[in-house]
């Protein structure tokens, strides 16, 4: 296992204190910085994914029979959670029904 500095493009060995420096025009030290740089690329694309993810779900999702579809309708009514759970129950049951009106009403409203 090695792992490549960026500053000084330094190779840095599991056990050896010393660094390992190779020329800056080697083919070799060109393929540890694309290894380098592509793993640095797919963490970050990872950890964008995982974060996007968890911004879009709310809180009706946790209501019981709120789907994606629902979900989804609501919010493009209304914009926000907080609009949602202010909207009158007659609208909110206009478009979900009454009964899952009345679940996401006092769900949010408690």
């Amino acid at each position: 296992m090695v792992g490549l500095a960026k500053r000084l493009e330094e190779v840095i060995r599991v056990g050896d204190p010393y660094p390992l420096f190779i020329d800056r025009n080697s083919q070799a030290l060109k393929v540890l910085q694309r290894i380098r740089d592509e793993a640095h690329r797919f963490g970050i694309t990872f950890h964008r994914n995982l974060r996007s993810k968890a911004a879009i779900q709310s809180a009706l999702r946790e209501i019981s029979g709120v789907g994606e579809k629902t979900e989804q309708r609501l919010l493009l009514r209304y914009g926000s959670v907080a609009r949602i759970a202010d909207a009158p129950l007659e609208e909110l049951s206009a478009l979900v029904g009454a009964d899952l009106a009345m679940k996401i009403h006092d769900y949010l409203n408690e």
